[in-house]
């Protein structure tokens, strides 16, 4: 038996959330037909991003079922805590975007910059979840702190897998000469 609080609950974030992304392509798709482009060399990374930012929220609220006085603790610290997780956000999208403009003469010094700076916002993005754990373990049981931290590594993932299929592979047999 499903319970709300269970798999019924986590089935219901997938499909919101793969509805919202849903809604966002379109727009992708139409600024690709636009400039000539296919949708993949032309997805804007930022499209994705404030799509899911501007529902996350909403998905968060529907999916932890705070009582009022979880609500009133939970959602200030929820609003700092995405404040500081975006600015790791754009830094990847940054990152993504200063890969796809140097793609096809991407020089070894540039490629291993840039998985250094992934790796660095990488290690910023788990440094503020981890921070704002004890926060949000102060104002909701442990339960219902762990809920959170599921239903944010389900919306990332499924962000993640939308941003992976706009960035080509590093092609091997395209190497850029050395400087």
């Amino acid at each position: 038996m499903l319970t709300k609080n269970g798999a019924y609950t986590m089935t219901k974030l997938f499909l919101l959330l793969t509805a919202t992304l849903i809604l966002a392509l379109p727009s992708v798709a139409v600024r690709a037909a636009e400039s000539g482009l296919p949708a993949g060399e032309e997805a804007d990374v930022h499209v994705l991003l404030d799509t899911i930012r501007a529902n996350r929220k909403a998905l968060t609220g529907v999916n932890l079922n705070l009582t009022s006085e979880e609500a009133a603790r939970f959602w200030p610290i929820y609003d700092r805590y995405q404040q500081e997780i975006s600015a790791t956000g754009d830094r990847l999208a940054a990152i993504i975007e200063d890969y796809k403009a140097h793609f096809r003469d991407l020089s070894n010094e540039k490629a291993l910059q840039l998985v250094e700076d992934y790796l660095a916002a990488e290690a910023d993005r788990l440094k503020v979840r981890r921070a704002h754990l004890g926060e949000f373990a102060k104002v909701l049981p442990g339960r219902t702190v762990a809920r959170f931290y599921q239903i944010e590594n389900k919306m990332d993932v499924v962000l993640r897998y939308d941003l992976a299929a706009t960035i080509p592979v590093v092609d091997e047999g395209r190497a850029a000469p050395a400087k």
